[in-house]
Parts: structure tokens; C-alpha cells; sequence
């Protein structure tokens, strides 16, 4: 309540302020044909060159700041690829209408554009407009955002992955809400700006991301494009690929994407020694095992996009993704009880999943706008998990979880957003998700059906007071589920506090505060027990409480020219975690499920440093400083770690020369210590048109064992070690493949508020 009132305080200081204040307003435009310039970047400054707003031109190329007083100021108006301009504002008291500004193209002089600061911080979001060198030197999107500033992101170019502080951000492509699939099938020569936030708008808060990335488009013309890219390596079966082709003609746009993923190794191996330790019984295991793997993944969309004019968007989306997998487990088992024995563990699980999206949305006039979507899925899954073990004696005994799994959704969004004024806004929604899962145990024969009907309604604040950008969003979830055995409700509050000060044209300085319920899983509350091997029993567990997040965060940055530096620290407090445990059931079984711990806390701190645009030359480094606590009934573990990441790179003509390594640190949930995934790659792309990119990796550098996954497990029920690696991917050439083609171009419109699919599943994967 204090917050609130103090806000209120604010604001209303600012109401008065505002009264002896001016405003500057005009419209940005291209000088080459009078097009507006959206996202053009206006920075009002005081004689002494202190900044005291910026703004971003709007999609019609409208733009108003605010000045205090009747002093004399200057407006630098500037736009990636584009001369800046300055104009000169006489002191006075009036409001002035600039009119139109027109920008020239700007010039390339050895290679850098004379162009306006590619990135500025506006309403809580850093706004970065990729120099002309970094794309230049980006053979594809995700090579580009590896060479951005911006803290807290993590490209990887091995598994093609964005991450932000470690989770999966919030993915959106001119206001779609998208996957990696769609970003790694755009070029990062189409990108026009990126929006990002290492807080999870209110919007989205509900569906357990970390960080926003909002991707906007170049706006073209009639016409359309042919995108391929592709990737294999020379001695190991790995395979990616992205087809995309788009048209577009008068209110119509038409787009057809393919998105393949292939793996077939052989060499994966997996090491354990673990204890199985009850009141009267203890069991030490050593196994080996040679674990080969493969999964064929298919995403293809088509898509229709019709705008009768510039306030109207109907889209129709249909969906098509398809996952198939195997995998064979081979171990060699020294067991202290049953003696030495043979495990042949057979794996397999088919997905697919058709949806349909259905979007509208309505501006109705610059102040207000209107969002309704509703989208529809059949997903089917299939899961076998076949355990045989071999004893010396003779023996057999056969562990077999055999589940077919169909599940129909429904998904429904409509959203307001109403501008009060360029300082304030305000936004709200209703999202709703039912769902109805059938699943066919077929070993017993069981068919539990299992439902599900989630509600989130959300509303959110935003106050720009002075240089300081405030936001208080709150929403409430409520969510109920039910199966054959039990039902559960849950009401919940959804809270974020956020603040951006803009201290000077260096300095920024942002926090907030975040309150998330994590509630458990259909899944993990199902009640059904499943033997997986002679000891072990693995079970969901009805009684599970709802996990509750609380984390507070405190960012400074600085950038200067073109080196930029940022620290992250995060402390994270969750109640109930939850975690997996083991229990001694009695007759040499136990019981493997989720439960709540009692403590589990965080540290986090991140230091970013970056420098770009150098000679051609750039860098990025990234370290970390991590500390974690978790605790239950007689029982507590701590863990310090330090980790990090760093990319460097060099463009000369149309070579380009990269490196990227990832120092993998330790994490703690539970009883468990896990280590990231290790990786570097080494690249060079050759750019001999404007058509083709040509490319070479060297992934895994002189590292035999390729990909490690090491693991610790402190629990005094269950203690060991596990040690799993991919040797097929040691020492590993990749060669890639890029060719884009444009007739015309495309204009890309689309604002958006679901994924268009539901990717849930009832099965309990063991």
C-alpha cells in the first residue's frame, strides 16, 4: 500500500510539474519517398548536453517529449541507417509542433553508419537497433544476438537456444509470441529492432518465462521472399534445417515455413555409482552404459495474414509438429545384493500435435486497441519404456510403462491496452485454457481422464515520472484440475514492481520485485505407482502445496560509446519448493516422487561486459557468481558457483571469423548438483553475394568426450554420482549452407498474445 501511495504522490507532483512544462512533438520521415520512420530514437537535451528524455517514433512516425522550464534545448533525432539531425529549440513556455522531420540514408564510411544511438532504455525495455557491421558479420539471426549488449542473454550456436538469466524468455516476432523455430528462420538482415527485458511483462507472467525478447521486422513492400539454411556435420549424424517462403500482395500475406531436426548417435555413454540406503537395508550400484539415441523433429506452419486496412488484422495460423524418438539403454550392473547383472532399458515416444490459431485484432485509435485469440489442439502421445533386467542365475525381471495419451485444448485471450498519454498507460486481460487428456495405461488397462480449466486475469500500470519509468502489474490465477482419483483448486496472485532510472546518457539504474506461484503439474498430482527397476517405484504425489517465487532484483548498467557493462544481482526466496525425493517404503523398495522443501534460496550476480564495432572486431564476456541453499526435514545443502560465457568476433569484407565457449557452473535443486552443458565453436562464414553464406564449425574443441552432463545426488537415502556424455559430438565438423532470395518484399504487421499451440502433456515421463 505504501508503494501505491507513494507512486500516487508522484504522479501527482508530476500533474503540477506538467503544468509549467512544454511539450515537443512532430512526425519522423524518410527523405528518399516520405515513408514514416517508426522507431526512429528522439532525445531531447539541455545546452550542457544532458539528456533529459528520450522517446521512440511511433508506427506512423509521431513522437512527444517533455522539457521542464523555458530554457533552450537541442532534439537529436536519429534512425539505424539514417543521418541524425539536430534541431535547435529556443527557450519559451509554449508547446512546439516540429512538423515533419525528413533523415536522409546515411552514408557507409569504412564500413560504420552515421547513424543515431543504436541503443536506448524506454519504458522499462532496452531498444537496440543492430548496426549495419553486426549484421553484416551475422550469417544468421542467432549469430546476431550473440554480438548484442545486452545482459543477461545467452545465444547458444551449438543447440540454437536464447536464454535469459538461465530460463526460456518470452519470444515474440512483430508482437507474435513465437518459438525458436521462428527466430531461427528469420535473417538477421530483416530484423529492424529488438525490445528486451529481463522481466517478464504481466501479459505473459502466467505461462513460467523468464525475460522478454520482441523481435520487429523491416517493413517492406509488395512481393515476396525464399529463405534455406541448413546444417550437417561431416562424420556424425546431425542434421538442421529451416525452409521459409513468403508472399505478399495488397491486403494478403502468405507464409510457409519447415523446420527439421535430426540425431542419430551412437556413441552416449552413461556412468552412475549410487547407494539405495534404508533402515535395514542398503544396496551399493556401479552401472555402465552405452546409451544410443535418436529423435527426428518436424515443425511446419502455414499462415494467412489479412489487413483490410491499417487498425484491422485477421490471421489464420494451422500448426503441424511432429517429434519422434528412440533410445537403448546397454548396462553392466555390480550390484551389492543381487550381484552382477544386465539391463537392456528400451525407449520410445511419438508426438503429434495439429492446432489452428484464430486472431483479430483492432486499433481503434491511437489510444486504444483490441485483442481477441482463440486457438485449438489435438495432440497425441506415446510413450514405452521397457526395463529387462538379467540376473547370473538365470533370471528375468521386466519393468514395462506403456501409456497412449490424447488431449484436446482450447485457448482464449482478449487484451485492452488504453494510452492515457505518453507517460502513462494502462492494460488488461482475461486468459483462459481448458483442457480434456485421456490417458490408456496399457499394461493394467487403467484410463484415468484428467482435466484441467485455467484462468488468468491481469492488469498493469505504467507512470513515466521525470527520467524514472514506473510499472506495477497484479493478476490472479485460478486453476482447477481434476483426474479420476482427486481434484485440486488453486487461487493465486501473480505481482511484479518494476523501476527504470535513466540517470544520464551512461548510467541506468533498474529493479524489481517479482511474486509467481508455480503450481504443480496434472502430471506430478497424479496417483499412480509405475516399477521402473527392482528397487525403485516412481509415483506423482496429490498432496504437492504450490511452490511461491519472491525475487527482488537491482541492475545498473553504464555504457560509453561503444564498450557497455552491466551487473545483475537477483536474490530468490521460494516456499515449497518443489523437488524430487526418495523415501524407504520397507521390503527392499523405495519410493521415488515430488515434494515441497522446506528452504530453497538464491544468490545470483552478473557481470556483462561488451564491446562492438571496432575495426570489424567485437567481444562479449559474461561471469556469474551464483550461491544456493535448500533444506528439509534433518537435512540441508549449500553450493557456490562461478560460470559464464564469452564470444568474440571479426568481420573483414565477406569473411567473417567467431568463437564462443560456455565455462559450464554448478547448480542446486534439492539434493541433486547438476553442471551445465559444456560447449565452444569455432566458425567461419564466407559471404561471396548477397544471395549465399557459406559456412564451417569446429564444435567442441579438442574435447573427446564432446557433451558432459555431470551430476551429484547428496540425499542420505539415495547418494552417488552420475556422469553422462555424447562422444559423437567431440571434436565435431559442421558445415552450413545459406541462400535467400527477395521478389519485392513483405510487410509484416501481426500483434499477437498466445502461442499457437498448446504444448501440455498428462503423462508422467520417467
Amino acid at each position: 500500500m505504501k508503494l501505491f501511495l507513494s507512486i500516487a504522490f508522484i504522479s501527482l507532483s508530476q500533474l503540477t510539474t506538467a503544468a509549467f512544462a512544454r511539450t515537443i512533438s512532430g512526425i519522423v520521415l524518410s527523405e528518399n519517398d516520405s515513408t514514416a520512420l517508426a522507431g526512429a530514437v528522439c532525445t531531447l537535451k539541455l545546452a550542457d548536453g544532458k539528456t533529459l528524455e528520450t522517446a521512440i517514433a511511433n508506427p506512423d512516425g509521431s513522437f512527444s517529449v517533455s522539457a521542464p522550464g523555458k530554457s533552450a534545448l537541442s532534439l537529436e533525432v536519429g534512425m539505424t541507417g539514417f543521418n541524425p539531425t539536430d534541431i535547435m529549440i529556443k527557450s519559451g513556455g509554449d508547446d512546439i509542433n516540429l512538423g515533419k522531420i525528413y533523415l536522409n540514408e546515411g552514408k557507409l564510411l569504412q564500413e560504420v553508419v552515421v547513424s543515431g544511438d543504436r541503443m536506448v532504455e524506454s519504458k522499462g525495455r532496452t531498444i537496440i537497433y543492430p548496426s549495419i557491421a553486426d549484421v553484416k558479420a551475422s550469417s544468421t539471426s542467432l549469430s546476431l544476438f550473440l554480438k548484442l549488449p545486452l545482459a543477461g542473454l545467452d545465444a547458444n550456436p551449438i543447440n540454437r537456444t536464447l536464454s535469459v538469466d538461465g530460463g526460456t524468455p518470452m519470444i515474440l516476432i512483430n508482437g507474435v509470441p513465437s518459438s525458436m523455430d521462428d527466430v531461427n528462420s528469420i535473417q538477421a538482415k530483416e530484423i529492424e529492432k529488438i525490445e528486451y527485458s529481463r522481466i517478464t511483462p504481466a501479459r505473459y507472467a502466467d505461462q513460467g518465462k523468464r525475460g522478454m525478447i520482441s523481435i520487429t521486422l523491416k517493413k517492406r513492400n509488395d512481393g515476396g521472399s525464399v529463405y534455406l539454411w541448413g546444417r550437417s556435420a561431416t562424420a556424425t549424424a546431425f542434421m538442421d534445417g529451416n525452409f521459409r517462403a513468403s508472399y505478399h500482395q495488397g491486403p494478403s500475406q502468405f507464409n510457409v515455413s519447415y523446420n527439421p531436426s535430426w540425431r542419430n548417435y551412437k556413441e552416449a555413454y552413461d556412468n552412475s555409482y549410487e547407494s539405495y540406503i534404508g533402515d535395514d537395508f542398503r544396496v551399493d550400484l556401479e552401472s555402465h552404459d552405452r546409451n544410443p539415441f535418436n529423435y527426428f523433429s518436424n515443425q511446419m506452419r502455414l499462415k494467412y495474414n489479412f489487413s483490410p486496412s491499417v487498425k484491422t488484422l485477421f490471421s489464420a495460423t494451422f500448426n503441424l509438429g511432429s517429434t519422434t524418438n528412440k533410445s537403448i539403454v546397454y548396462g553392466v550392473n555390480t550390484d551389492s545384493f543381487l550381484g552382477d547383472y544386465d539391463n537392456v532399458n528400451k525407449n520410445k515416444g511419438k508426438d503429434l500435435a495439429p492446432s489452428l490459431d484464430l486472431f483479430l485484432r483492432h486499433d481503434f485509435n491511437d489510444k486504444n486497441s483490441l485483442e481477441a485469440q482463440v486457438v485449438g489442439t489435438l495432440s497425441s502421445n506415446s510413450y514405452n519404456r521397457d526395463n529387462l533386467y538379467e540376473f547370473a542365475d538365470g533370471g528375468k525381471e521386466n519393468y514395462l510403462v506403456d501409456v497412449d495419451a490424447h488431449r484436446r485444448s482450447l485457448i482464449s485471450e482478449v487484451s485492452y491496452i488504453h494510452n492515457f498519454s505518453d507517460r502513462t498507460s494502462l492494460s488488461g486481460g482475461f486468459q483462459n485454457t481448458v483442457s480434456h487428456s485421456k490417458n490408456k495405461y496399457k499394461t493394467t488397462d487403467y484410463r484415468p481422464i484428467l482435466t484441467e480449466n485455467n484462468n488468468y486475469i491481469y492488469a498493469r500500470l505504467g507512470q513515466q515520472v521525470g527520467s524514472v519509468y514506473f510499472s506495477v502489474a497484479s493478476g490472479a490465477k485460478m486453476f482447477w484440475i481434476k483426474n479420476d482419483m482427486n481434484k485440486r483448486h488453486f487461487i493465486r496472485n501473480l505481482s511484479t514492481v518494476q523501476f527504470n532510472w535513466s540517470i544520464d546518457n551512461k548510467w541506468q539504474l533498474a529493479g524489481a520485485f517479482q511474486y509467481s506461484p508455480s503450481i504443480p503439474s496434472l502430471s506430478s498430482l497424479t496417483d499412480y505407482p509405475q516399477q521402473t527397476s527392482p528397487y525403485l517405484i516412481s509415483n506423482g504425489n496429490p498432496n504437492l502445496k504450490v511452490a511461491e517465487n519472491f525475487a527482488y532484483q537491482l541492475m545498473p548498467s553504464f555504457r560509453y560509446k561503444k564498450f557497455n557493462a552491466s551487473l545483475l544481482m537477483t536474490y530468490r526466496n521460494i516456499k515449497n519448493n518443489v523437488i524430487s525425493d526418495l523415501i524407504y517404503m520397507g521390503d527392499h523398495e523405495f519410493l521415488s516422487q515430488s515434494v515441497n522443501a522446506k528452504r530453497s534460496r538464491m544468490f545470483y550476480s552478473n557481470l556483462n561486459l561488451g564491446i562492438s564495432d571496432v575495426a570489424g572486431f567485437g567481444a562479449r564476456l559474461n561471469i556469474s557468481f551464483d550461491y544456493y541453499e535448500s533444506a528439509g526435514e534433518g537435512w540441508s545443502h549449500d553450493l557456490k558457483s562461478v560460470n559464464g560465457s564469452m564470444s568474440v568476433w571479426w568481420n573483414k569484407g565477406p569473411f567473417t571469423i567467431s568463437y564462443w565457449r560456455k565455462f559450464p557452473g554448478k547448480y542446486l535443486n534439492g539434493h541433486r548438483v547438476g553442471k551445465d552443458e559444456n560447449g565452444d565453436s569455432f566458425d567461419i562464414q564466407y559471404k561471396p553475394d548477397s544471395h549465399w553464406t557459406l559456412g564451417a564449425s569446429w564444435m567442441y574443441m579438442f574435447d573427446v568426450k564432446g557433451t558432459k552432463y555431470p551430476s551429484w545426488n547428496y540425499s542420505a537415502v539415495n547418494p552417488g554420482y552420475r556422469e553422462r556424455y555424447i562422444k559423437n559430438n567431440g571434436n565435431m565438423i559442421v558445415l552450413s549452407v545459406t541462400y535467400s532470395a527477395d521478389f519485392g518484399s513483405l510487410f509484416r504487421s501481426a500483434k499477437r498474445s498466445l502461442n499457437n499451440s498448446d504444448n501440455g502433456s498428462s503423462i508422467l515421463r520417467l
